[in-house]
């Protein structure tokens, strides 16, 4: 059957053709594959050692930091000697912590924010409108949040200089009374008919310590 013949014949000779085809397809294939490995390593020995060694610093120094803060902190949470006797020892260590904790957020915040400006330009992004986008942003938050920012910061010299504590009898914005809480951001006051107020520490402008008077600093 001549028909037959022909269609055997017309078959290995498509085969035949389409396996050159694939060969060469495997070939561009094997070779892309090995110029991106190329590429690949070459950038890691070249950028991702770079990169790898800013992960692995970042937290060993906000850890140093860390320790040094709490060296620095220590011994000025403790207050005065003569006042140590005054307040429990718990509150003291309170203190203790939400300074060390202020302190070592934000250096922490700060180191990985310098590393992640570090790395960014090894990916080949262009940190200057990245910085100049974030220098209006900041901007923009810093004036409408302006009374937050100041109460955190009276918030942290009020801790830092430790002008009153839990449980003292103090006067802040013309209101008397017995500190119930304190915070970076507001002091509760109770007064003597049990009244709650929160005073945002920004009002705060001068401070009346009556437990800390010179009678009882002496017994």
């Amino acid at each position: 059957m001549p028909g037959t013949g022909d269609a055997v014949g017309e078959k290995s000779s498509r085969g035949f053709e389409s396996h050159p085809f694939r060969f060469n397809f495997l070939i561009i294939k094997f070779m892309i594959w090995q110029n991106f490995l190329e590429n690949l390593i070459s950038w890691f020995l070249s950028r991702g050692l770079k990169i790898v060694a800013i992960l692995i610093a970042t937290p060993f120094v906000i850890r140093f930091i860390g320790i040094f803060i709490r060296r620095l902190i220590k011994p000025f949470a403790g207050g005065s000697p003569k006042l140590k006797g005054v307040v429990d020892g718990k509150i003291l260590k309170q203190r203790e912590k939400t300074l060390e904790g202020v302190f070592i957020s934000v250096l922490s915040i700060t180191v990985w924010l310098i590393a992640i400006l570090t790395i960014l330009p090894e990916f080949g992004i262009n940190i200057g409108p990245l910085l100049g986008g974030a220098g209006i942003v900041g901007l923009a938050i810093g004036m409408g949040s302006r009374s937050l920012i100041q109460d955190y910061l009276s918030g942290l010299f009020i801790l830092f200089e430790d002008q009153y504590r839990v449980g003292e009898e103090i006067e802040i914005a013309g209101i008397k009374g017995r500190v119930k809480n304190l915070n970076l951001r507001r002091t509760v006051l109770e007064n003597p008919k049990g009244t709650i107020f929160y005073i945002p520490n920004g009002q705060i402008r001068k401070v009346s310590n009556f437990s800390r008077s010179i009678n009882k600093l002496k017994k």
